[in-house]
């Protein structure tokens, strides 16, 4: 089977890897000591209601426990709410997350996209697509955004997501907002729904986040939901299996809350290494796009970017880096890239391998 996403390290030979979008700064410290405790308790089963760690994610967001579900990363919330809804007309954004797709098939439903332009910059104008959807005539029962969007790394502001929103409740229109990368935004607040769905009591909304990019926690397998309708959740209950979040995940989110110095340390270094980052892909001749997370989304637009023998990607593989290659995404083709952002030695070192190749033309 064919690896579909960014950080497949164990079928290449790899020294680099840009291709996961996972925080540069490791493994906050408290975390790996949490999973080292936790240890000791592996000879039990973990809490198949997650309660405690819920308990804290409520307080951390000022929820009730009740609307919040836990999963072995996003991406399992992402099966197990289509599975509980088992859409029969899904609507998509494209390009987005790969999974959301894998997860409508695998229900039976029909999707259909929404394509972002690239002489638009790949950016979602809610009034135009509220437009499509009234124009389309489709009775649309779900809808996935990503905001920031994968791999463009545009995210929409709360203001714009709750007309969009607020346009699919009376539509009737169920949609997964999934926010996974939002905590690397430099005002995340600004662009997340998460207050609105506590003042206006959406019921239509399932709120998609994880530990596993901003706590660097790829490897530990942990998300989690929030929701407001409480037979949604009960459907997804029935749907899982009992113990999907290990002990040492579960014990892994609740140090991982406390880490408030670790994140506001993470935003600053985004801030610094993305631009930074933006302006010397540019200065190289790449097409850079407005990506506003902890990822760059750009083109080559080199004459021959195409050939084979000098696809971007192949060419940093053959220097043991790996990068991400955007043409399995609807819409784009193998000259469209998505890397992630590193500390500033990583990046140089990065930056000095490209344009090694790039002079060279090998």
């Amino acid at each position: 089977m064919e690896y579909q996403h960014g950080g497949d390290i164990y079928t290449n030979h790899v020294k680099i890897d840009y291709s996961a979008n996972i925080n540069p700064l490791g493994v906050p410290k408290g975390v790996a000591e949490a999973i080292c405790g936790a240890v000791a308790d592996c000879d039990r089963y973990p809490d198949s209601q997650s309660a405690s760690l819920r308990n804290k994610l409520s307080k951390f967001h000022g929820v009730s426990e009740n609307t919040i579900v836990c999963g072995n990363g996003a991406a399992d919330l992402i099966f197990q709410v289509v599975s509980a809804r088992k859409p029969k007309e899904a609507l998509l954004i494209a390009p987005s997350f790969l999974e959301y797709e894998q997860a409508l098939r695998a229900v039976s439903c029909h999707i259909s996209y929404y394509d972002l332009k690239a002489e638009e910059g790949f950016l979602l104008n809610v009034e135009n697509l509220i437009s499509w959807i009234q124009e389309s005539n489709i009775r649309f029962q779900m809808i996935f955004l990503c905001n920031p969007n994968n791999p463009t790394g545009f995210a929409i502001t709360r203001e714009r997501m709750e007309v969009f929103l607020e346009f699919c409740r009376t539509n009737r229109i169920f949609c997964v907002v999934d926010e996974c990368f939002n905590e690397f935004l430099e005002e995340p607040k600004r662009y997340s729904i998460l207050d609105s769905m506590s003042c206006l009591e959406w019921k239509h909304v399932f709120l998609l986040k994880a530990f596993t990019k901003i706590y660097a926690m790829a490897g530990i397998r942990l998300g989690y939901g929030i929701c407001n309708d409480g037979k949604i959740l009960e459907q997804i209950h029935s749907l899982r299996q009992p113990w999907s979040i290990s002990s040492l995940a579960q014990a892994a989110g609740e140090a991982a809350l406390s880490e408030t110095e670790y994140v506001e340390n993470t935003r600053k270094l985004m801030r610094k290494e993305r631009d930074f980052m933006k302006g010397q892909l540019s200065s190289l001749g790449f097409h850079v796009f407005d990506s506003m997370a902890n990822y760059i989304f750009f083109k080559d637009e080199r004459p021959e970017a195409l050939a084979q023998d000098k696809l971007l990607y192949h060419q940093m593989l053959s220097k043991q880096v790996l990068i991400r290659s955007c043409g399995n995404y609807r819409g784009l083709d193998g000259t469209y890239y998505r890397i992630c952002i590193k500390q500033r030695a990583e990046n140089e070192e990065f930056l000095t391998i490209l344009k090694t190749i790039l002079e060279k033309g090998e």
